[in-house]
């Protein structure tokens, strides 16, 4: 009830914005109507069961989740993964793991993993969209055709599959499809019908004209599934075991992963358009217990839907009433319209259906990345795509997601420099002090960037080309933000051959943070041992006296390693920590 305290705190709910946001829920519910429908049946599911899905899903997530103009129900992206739960477990099976993937949802929303799911890298978010896209465009040429059910496994058996049975389609159905399309696509271009929703225009113009001429061999929701039933489910608990508990886990995850992807991305696209905030952790939470008690009515899992989000901004909704409006109007189809239902052509929802694909690919987009984006983005996105049509969306997202994390850390690796500061500019910067000349054998190095395990390498590469160990080496860290654990194994284990080579390793200005860790690890204990070379004794020594001379600071001001210098010396001879 967060996001409906922060409305009515708004003023949402005042004069003057009650209407407008009935009115845009009355609208939503109107274009969820074939969505619901379509993508049920594209699931494996019902058409009463996407209604059910929107209507109760929906009203939770607008009462519950952390936006406060989303619109959640059946969506196109979970098509994939649906259709295959419900094809091996059935729908007892999809409903358990809707439930299970709710659970999770919860988790992951108390546990504040909402602003973690937003670093999804955008060309993993658009390779698996588009792959969904051209699996459910090809999964709904068996409507739009009118064509006989084909077998097979994975996709390209089906693909091979449909194109031998085209010879065996329809007319009838493939004329009312592409009157369909067309109806969907340009409708709103006939004047009077400029603000009805495409697809409704579709529906009623399609089912009239097939009630009307009642033509041969085209399938209806009535002669494949017995219609839709007049009012609203009752109670059902899945049967389960936990055998099937364990087997459905990894569905159930999928499902949790990609439904959090795509509220969060439809709450991020509603936060543009209207310019809310919304609270991503309580979104998962909403989306979480809505997935818990949709499969108990007889629904099955729901998600943010972007295209009926937009919708309900752009005509006018600001707060949760219009989502729940657009549930109520659902209820109220059910109700009322139900026995209509079953003149509906199964064409005219895969017309729908091929719209949301093509809608889902964004083929303009998907271009746009690969002409113009780093060829290592293009080829995440590319594989990413390749993997999600022919492999498995679960397959395809981890890998997508693993090779932009080693692409990301490959370029922070180069990004980190480790540079060789030459005799010149030391004695530019000791000059101050007093010190006119930089001893023989001391050499000093500036990292600059994170180190991490994939930077040491650098490190490693900076002091083989310096041929002759020096006999003082000075690493200053002034410029490095953080160290993790590998990169402070690896410096220690740096440090320890430079040292048994009689190499005098000298840490200066590292952060607080740095220094505490570089402490824990023992690496500063490390440094305490030994003593400095000849050499450099001197060196020491006037940095001492000067101390000495100056005791509250060095007059005027003294560059940062100079400075460092000063205090690292007067550390050392107080047998106090280095670096």
């Amino acid at each position: 009830m967060i996001t409906i305290l922060e409305a009515k705190k708004a003023g949402m709910f005042g004069r003057g914005k009650l209407l407008p946001n009935i009115i845009a829920g009355i609208i939503v519910g109107v274009v969820a109507l074939p969505l619901a429908m379509a993508f049920a049946i594209a699931s494996g599911t019902r058409p009463e069961q996407g209604l059910y899905t929107a209507i109760i899903g929906g009203f939770m997530v607008s009462a519950l989740g952390g936006s406060r103009v989303q619109i959640a129900g059946p969506t196109g992206a979970f098509i994939a993964i649906l259709a295959g739960v419900t094809a091996k477990y059935g729908i007892d099976g999809l409903q358990v793991a809707g439930i299970m993937a709710g659970m999770m949802l919860v988790i992951m929303g108390m546990t504040r993993m909402g602003a973690v799911l937003k670093f999804i890298p955008m060309p993993v978010i658009v390779g698996f969209t588009a792959g969904i896209g051209v699996i459910i465009f090809v999964g709904q040429w068996k409507d739009f055709f009118g064509l006989p059910a084909v077998g097979g496994e994975h996709f390209h058996q089906k693909l091979w599959n449909l194109v031998l049975a085209f010879p065996q389609l329809n007319l009838a159905t493939t004329l009312l499809s592409i009157l369909s399309l067309l109806l969907v696509l340009f409708s709103s271009r006939i004047r009077g019908l400029q603000r009805v929703p495409g697809p409704l225009v579709a529906m009623v113009a399609v089912t009239v004209l097939h009630s009307v001429f009642h033509f041969d061999g085209v399938a209806t929701i009535g002669s494949a599934f017995g219609g839709i039933p007049q009012g609203l489910p009752g109670f059902h608990l899945p049967e389960t075991t936990p055998a099937r508990i364990i087997e459905l886990l990894g569905p159930a995850f999928t499902i949790a992963m990609l439904g959090a992807i795509e509220s969060l991305l439809s709450a991020m696209v509603a936060d543009g358009m209207a310019g809310t905030k919304h609270d991503s952790n309580q979104e998962l939470i909403g989306q979480g217990l809505a997935n818990i008690v949709t499969p108990l009515f007889g629904g099955f899992p729901a998600t943010g839907a972007i295209a009926r989000t937009a919708t309900n901004i752009r005509n006018g909704g600001t707060s949760p009433l219009a989502g729940i409006t657009h549930t109520l109007t659902l209820v109220a189809t059910i109700v009322f319209l139900a026995p209509l239902a079953s003149d509906i052509p199964l064409a005219v929802l895969s017309a729908i259906l091929f719209v949301v694909a093509w809608n889902m690919s964004e083929v303009k987009h998907f271009a746009s990345i690969v002409r113009r984006a780093p060829r290592a983005d293009v080829a995440i996105l590319i594989i990413t795509f390749i993997l999600t049509v022919f492999a498995d969306l679960v397959i395809a997202v981890n890998i997508g997601v693993i090779l932009a994390i080693l692409q990301f850390m490959r370029r922070m690796a180069a990004s980190v420099e480790v540079q060789q500061l030459g005799e010149q500019e030391l004695k530019m910067e000791l000059l101050n002090q007093g010190l006119f000349e930089v001893p023989r054998g001391l050499l000093v190095y500036e990292i600059e960037g994170p180190f991490f395990f994939g930077a040491v390498e650098n490190l490693e590469r900076a002091l083989l080309q310096t041929h002759t160990d020096p006999h003082i080496l000075i690493l200053r860290l002034r410029r490095v933000p953080f160290m993790d654990i590998t990169g402070l194994q690896l410096l220690e284990e740096v440090i320890g051959k430079l040292q048994k080579r009689g190499v005098r390793v000298m840490l200066c200005e590292a952060n607080e943070r740095v220094r505490a860790k570089m402490w824990k690890a023992g690496i500063l204990y490390q440094l305490r041992e030994g003593d400095f070379s000849d050499e450099f004794a001197p060196l020491l020594a006037r940095a001492s006296a000067y101390l000495s001379e100056h005791p509250d600071g060095p007059p005027g001001r003294l560059s940062e390693f100079a400075q460092n210098f000063l205090k690292t010396s007067r550390r050392f001879f107080n047998s106090q920590d280095i670096g």
